[in-house]
């Protein structure tokens, strides 16, 4: 792993968080095609590069604490209030019981996503029906619901399903959101807000408990810092413009970029599957 590689793979994760495009897809592919421009061959990721996803995801984690500082802040005062009609408190016990279900539903999947990470035309294969999903939310939903127990189980199951590359976190959580009549806007920040328990598990609390200090120290440690600003900050960026973006317009076009992300990914690795 090299520093461009690392600006690249923050850059890409950043921008493919928080878009319905499915980050880790992303990353996969990226790294896949720098290692074939590269010549070297496509195996199962090292143990550095493993770091350096968790560590870009760290940076994303970071940019979405800052960006939805206030709502965090709100949701936390609600729930030591205890006042169970405050819609911050709400919301902060769906995220509470939907952090569970995603985690429930995404553990027993954790070997598979590991298999797919050398696997980019499958990963190519799950970024379709991503694809196909937000065209068909975009088609038949109806703005007619808001965030309640019931719809938010629903999108927690989506999360979950999302551990697998290709199946984009927020773009199954959108549609989801959509699909259960809630408005566009408000099922993307609620998506984001749902966001930080699994990403803060998955950056930080499990590298804890499998990560080997002596292997660590002997990094490339520079290319991994300015990986994880360059996610960071492009993360930031990402959720501010994407935000104003789904408020005005259609997620079709993201339907279409899977699609097309995904066929090409098929046909390009096709000897991978």
């Amino acid at each position: 792993m090299d520093l461009i590689q690392s600006i690249i793979m923050g850059l890409v994760q950043g921008l493919s968080e928080f878009l319905p495009i499915s980050s880790s897809a992303h990353l996969v592919l990226t790294s896949n095609f720098y290692k074939v421009f590269k010549g070297i061959e496509i195996v199962q990721e090292s143990n550095q590069e493993i770091f350096l996803d968790i560590m870009l995801h760290l940076g994303t984690l970071i940019a979405v604490l800052i960006f939805f500082r206030k709502e965090i802040w709100e949701i936390i005062k609600a729930l030591k209030s205890g006042n169970k009609d405050d819609k911050n408190f709400k919301t902060g016990i769906y995220i509470i019981i939907g952090t569970f279900i995603s985690v429930a539903v995404a553990y027993p999947l954790k070997d598979v996503a590991s298999f797919l990470v050398f696997k980019p035309a499958i990963v190519g294969i799950l970024l379709i029906f991503t694809g196909s999903l937000l065209l068909f939310s975009e088609r038949f939903s109806k703005v007619n619901n808001k965030i309640n127990l019931k719809n938010s189980i629903f999108i927690a199951i989506a999360q979950g399903l999302a551990a697998l590359p290709g199946f984009s976190r927020s773009g199954l959580t959108i549609a989801t959101g959509l699909l259960s009549g809630i408005e566009r806007a408000e099922a993307a920040r609620y998506s984001f807000l749902l966001s930080i328990p699994i990403i803060l598990g998955a950056s930080m609390l499990y590298p804890l408990i499998t990560i080997d200090v002596k292997e660590v120290v002997t990094y490339n440690w520079t290319a991994i810092i300015v990986g994880t600003i360059v996610s960071g900050i492009s993360g930031y960026l990402c959720i501010k413009y994407f935000l104003k973006f789904v408020s005005k317009f259609s997620l079709s076009v993201f339907g279409y970029y899977c699609l097309a992300v995904g066929i090409f990914s098929l046909i390009f690795f096709r000897s991978t599957l």
